[in-house]
């Protein structure tokens, strides 16, 4: 992600980014604990656990008075954040565009198209939901799962490149990158087919796509990272997927979300952040691609 190549942001807007993360996780619980649990999702479990402690996780938020152990993704955020002199590589304003919408869904299913520095933020905010990050540099997973090993991240390669969009656009308005389905199966070139079969399996609550690599011509570029994400979204069985993507000042994020993510789609645009509402089309065979 473009993010490890940042300078760090001055210290001050590195503390107005860390107060208001206490404060959306401070949120997230008192509103956790007015709802009922029966009213929220199953969230789907976690594979790792946390570094930092051996001893039998807390239930899921509220906290209850038999369990006031800090949630290990929470304990995990915090020291991190406070010994760190990085910060996201999204603005404040930005982050809470997909902030309000996990305080609402979470725990979920959110799927991550890269690994960074904000990577513990969206773990913790989707406190006992299931957050994985797809990756497209093997070296740098390593570096941070030997600092952070309960992040669950896979690598991921692409076989594109910036400087193919304009011929990737053209592709992507035939039929069949209009046809609805598994990607795997998928006869458009866009389709990314070289995933991980539990993330075709699964179906996502929220999609993030801030990777992979695309700011010079021959990197990858997130043409298809985009085009694959409105295609998981649309093959759900039913229900909604909220669709984030970073990076929309560039002429390919801005392009390509409008044309697959589609315009009717969009719900708000934030800075560099576009949120995209993308309805199953499984339920309703006669649906547009774009309404």
């Amino acid at each position: 992600m473009s993010m490890r190549s940042r300078p760090p942001l001055s210290i001050n807007l590195k503390l107005i980014l860390l107060l208001f993360f206490f404060l959306s996780i401070f949120m997230l619980v008192i509103k956790s604990g007015l709802q009922s649990s029966q009213n929220r999702p199953s969230p789907v479990a976690q594979t790792h656990v946390s570094n930092l402690t051996e001893e039998p996780a807390c239930p899921s938020l509220p906290f209850t008075p038999s369990c006031t152990k800090t949630p290990p993704s929470l304990a995990n955020a915090l020291i991190h954040y406070a010994t760190t002199n990085i910060t996201p590589q999204q603005t404040l304003k930005e982050i809470s565009v997909s902030a309000r919408v996990l305080e609402r869904k979470s725990p979920c299913n959110f799927l991550v198209f890269g690994l960074g520095h904000d990577s513990l933020m969206w773990t913790a905010l989707n406190h006992g939901g299931r957050t994985v990050f797809l990756e497209e540099d093997k070296a740098w997973i390593d570096q941070i799962q030997e600092r952070v090993p309960s992040l669950e991240a896979y690598n991921v390669q692409y076989d594109t490149k910036v400087h193919q969009a304009e011929e990737l656009m053209k592709m992507g308005m035939e039929e069949e990158c209009k046809t609805v389905g598994d990607p795997r199966f998928s006869k458009c070139q866009l389709a990314l087919k070289g995933f991980p079969t539990e993330i075709y399996d699964m179906e996502w609550d929220l999609i993030m796509v801030d990777a992979p690599t695309g700011y010079f011509n021959e990197a990858p570029g997130r043409m298809s990272a985009i085009y694959t994400a409105g295609l998981m979204a649309r093959n759900r069985q039913e229900g909604d997927t909220d669709v984030f993507v970073h990076d929309v000042d560039r002429v390919v994020e801005d392009k390509f979300s409008m044309a697959f993510l589609c315009e009717g789609y969009l719900r708000k645009q934030e800075g560099r952040i576009r949120h995209f509402t993308i309805p199953s089309h499984r339920t309703r065979g006669s649906r547009p691609f774009c309404p």
